[in-house]
């Protein structure tokens, strides 16, 4: 009895039955999903979701009081600057770096906040804004904000 041969009643059966569960096996292979096409769907609804999430939200629509009072007199401001030269400066007024602490300790008296602005040229030596700085707080101010320009404001002048 040859199977697959297609002579005689029961062979000729089984070699039909064979070769249908082949086919069946290539079915299966030719049947696998293409997620690409999946994925491109997945990325473009991403985009999508990026793009009209930021127009979704809205601010509070809120109409603010007019004040009566007119800007309140401008603070008195601790400046301390250092040039490119290492020069230092209180205010505008020239001033030796050992007079420096002493200056800063009288003005700071009668003030609640005890807070000074740095103005250092970028061009200075870590060393020198550090020794200012030390002085600073040796001479009791409590913070200390570094003045900065933005690359814009640089760019205009």
């Amino acid at each position: 009895m040859a199977i697959g041969t297609g002579g005689g009643g029961g062979g000729g059966r089984a070699g039909a039955l064979y070769s249908g569960f082949r086919s069946k096996r290539g079915l299966t292979q030719l049947g696998e999903i293409n997620i690409t096409p999946l994925v491109d769907v997945v990325l473009v609804l991403l985009l999508v979701f990026m793009v009209t999430a930021p127009m979704m939200s809205r601010g509070i629509d809120v109409s603010l009081p007019v004040a009566g009072l007119k800007d309140p007199q401008p603070e008195d401001r601790i400046t301390v600057s250092i040039n490119a030269e290492g020069r230092v400066y209180l205010g505008d007024r020239p001033i030796v770096l050992e007079l420096l602490e002493d200056e800063l300790r009288g003005r700071m008296q009668g003030v609640g906040q005890r807070i000074a602005y740095l103005r250092a040229d970028e061009r200075l030596a870590y060393g020198r804004v550090i020794e200012v700085v030390d002085r600073m707080k040796r001479a009791g101010v409590e913070s200390i904000g570094f003045v900065y320009e933005l690359p814009e404001e640089k760019a205009s002048r």
